[in-house]
């Protein structure tokens, strides 16, 4: 454990040093980085004799938290502090190729070789594996499309000979009354 003050080094509490750090607080301030923000003002606060339990206190975060940015500054100045990249595979189909599966989306399944009118997550999959020769789990494919654009659809179920009159009378009338709680000694009941 570290003697209080010295997290720090002298060489990274210099005069040119504070002043990006007050730059860089006035940046996470115009774009709305509130982590950032938090980070800069707690090495700050840190510089200027604020102990860390204070200072974990006002910027509502934990004592090891505001360890780990004194450490992250101490090793990179103030490049330590900015909010990175997370970290993660890349992704598996070009720019180029994301633009061209869409276009195929949007075309249709029928378009694509397929012999039904609505696109599933599986036919996705298969026609990326088929195509580009890269595999995603059936899981994946929708955050995919989301990340394309396209949002997953989910057809209503409803009988096809169906007396559309009839079931909006039910939906009106019947259910309602099916939905109310009994009373039961002036309790209600909770069905589960």
């Amino acid at each position: 454990m570290a003697q209080a003050g010295t997290a720090i080094s002298n060489r990274r509490k210099n005069s040119n040093e504070i002043k990006r750090l007050r730059a860089l607080l006035g940046e996470a301030t115009r774009t709305g980085d509130l982590a950032l923000w938090r980070r800069v003002k707690a090495v700050l606060g840190y510089i200027s004799g604020k102990r860390v339990i204070a200072m974990a206190e006002e910027l509502e975060t934990s004592r090891g938290a505001i360890n780990k940015w004194l450490q992250w500054y101490e090793a990179a100045g103030t490049d330590g502090l900015r909010t990175q990249p997370r970290p993660g595979a890349p992704p598996r189909l070009s720019e180029e190729q994301r633009r061209e599966l869409t276009k195929i989306i949007e075309a249709g399944p029928e378009a694509a070789g397929y012999h039904t009118g609505v696109w599933t997550g599986p036919m996705i999959g298969d026609l990326i594996r088929k195509k580009y020769g890269v595999s995603y789990h059936n899981h994946h494919v929708p955050r995919l499309l989301h990340g394309l654009g396209f949002s997953v659809q989910r057809p209503r179920k409803r009988l096809a000979r169906a007396d559309a009159e009839k079931q909006g009378i039910w939906l009106k009338k019947r259910l309602p009354a099916i939905k109310k709680s009994p009373q039961v000694s002036g309790r209600s009941v909770v069905r589960g």
